[in-house]
């Protein structure tokens, strides 16, 4: 083991009155660090071969017993040192993350606190998306305590089931909707895990299962595609950049909106769309089709290298530039319902269709699960499972047709 606890006499710096502080000397990794005891002593009183206090300190009328205190913190904290190691996580701690799980000295009591807190990280590394929903899940949560604040070991399983129902009683509340704030809330309690503010036993989620209930088909019709890729509309017509929109989120494997609106002018190298993703940081290489190229066309005349393809983004700072794509997200899938009707499609357009519809027509084609959901960008096939679980309805009559040819 690569780690050591030693009682040593801290002769650095002396206190006022001439004593020097009993210290436990922490080493990890060949780095080293101190916890205080809260005892200090004359640097003549102490005795370094033996790790204690001498007998001639007259500081204290105990003097056995506080030698023996000084002993069972140093043994406490060597228990603890060694569940870490039982467990796996000593050799992934720094030294500045082991001392805190020792002590106990944890900069966050309280899961909202936390909560701001990494949301306000995620903002420095403008992960603006991620950084939102954690917003929304302590605005929701403080909702349902009524403003009272929340300590990490009241968020157990009673606590989630009170929040459910808290959340289902309002009108216009889903399973899905609790769903989407059940997870945010299990990411942000694994970080806490991960921080060592509360133990890993204490895990609400072994008990809690997060329910969802199945979505309407997202995916449209192939022919669908074609009457928007081939529908007429004046250049000077804003429903002209809705109909590009969709079409350039199918043709790009589905990318999202809020990926299309950062794209910039210097994603496009050597006939290729290169970019990375924003959720998941996937990074992409995807051929410019010449359809692709059409549409690209039409907006990256006369711009610059950093300029972005899409008139979407209007602002220089970050955090606006997000908004700014959000906002336009909005009247997006406003937009697409206009389009449809536009096209005389019955089937509901939104920004989630393109990408639905992408993973179902590669499906149909027969390109293999493994390919469809490297290009959705998913980690889990699982993940690409749950945008095909609905084939369309007419794929399912032709089976049954197959089927029942004797």
């Amino acid at each position: 083991m690569q780690t050591s606890l030693t009682l040593s006499l801290d002769k650095r710096r002396s206190r006022k009155d001439g004593k020097f502080p009993v210290i436990i000397r922490l080493g990890h990794y060949q780095k080293t660090t101190s916890i205080a005891t809260g005892q200090a002593i004359p640097e003549e009183c102490w005795d370094e071969k033996k790790k204690k206090i001498r007998g001639s300190y007259k500081g204290t009328d105990a003097l056995y017993h506080l030698n023996n205190l000084l002993l069972k913190e140093l043994v406490s904290y060597q228990d603890k040192i060694n569940k870490l190691q039982e467990t796996g996580e000593l050799e992934f701690l720094s030294i500045k993350q082991l001392k805190n799980r020792l002590v106990g000295k944890n900069k966050y009591d309280s899961f909202f606190e936390f909560g701001d807190a990494k949301a306000a990280e995620l903002k420095a590394t403008k992960r603006f998306g991620t950084a939102r929903s954690y917003k929304e899940l302590i605005n929701i949560l403080k909702k349902f305590t009524n403003g009272r604040d929340v300590k990490f070991n009241e968020v157990n399983y009673e606590f989630l089931l009170d929040f459910e129902r808290f959340h289902l009683s309002k009108p216009g509340n889903s399973i899905n909707g609790v769903a989407s704030y059940m997870r945010t809330l299990r990411a942000l309690y694994n970080k806490g895990i991960k921080e060592g503010l509360v133990k890993r036993e204490a895990y609400p989620f072994y008990n809690y299962q997060i329910k969802t209930v199945p979505t309407a088909k997202r995916a449209i019709k192939q022919d669908s595609v074609k009457k928007i890729l081939q529908m007429k509309l004046d250049p000077s017509d804003f429903m002209v950049h809705y109909r590009n929109y969709f079409i350039l989120s199918y043709m790009l494997f589905g990318m999202s909106f809020i990926d299309m609106a950062f794209l910039k002018v210097e994603n496009i190298k050597n006939g290729r769309i290169l970019f990375q993703r924003k959720k998941t940081s996937k990074l992409y290489d995807i051929k410019i089709t010449e359809p692709l190229q059409k549409i690209l066309s039409f907006y990256i005349k006369n711009k610059k290298p950093k300029d972005f393809i899409l008139p979407i983004i209007k602002r220089e700072n970050p955090e606006l530039q997000y908004k700014d794509a959000k906002d336009a997200l909005q009247r997006y899938n406003i937009g697409l319902t206009r389009l449809a009707n536009k096209c005389g499609i019955d089937e509901k357009l939104t920004s989630y269709v393109s990408r639905h519809s992408f993973a179902t027509h590669a499906m149909l084609k027969n390109i293999p699960l493994m390919a469809i959901s490297e290009m959705l960008g998913h980690s889990k096939l699982s993940t690409t499972q749950i945008y095909l679980k609905s084939l369309p309805s007419n794929l399912m009559d032709v089976y049954q047709e197959e089927m029942n040819n004797f």
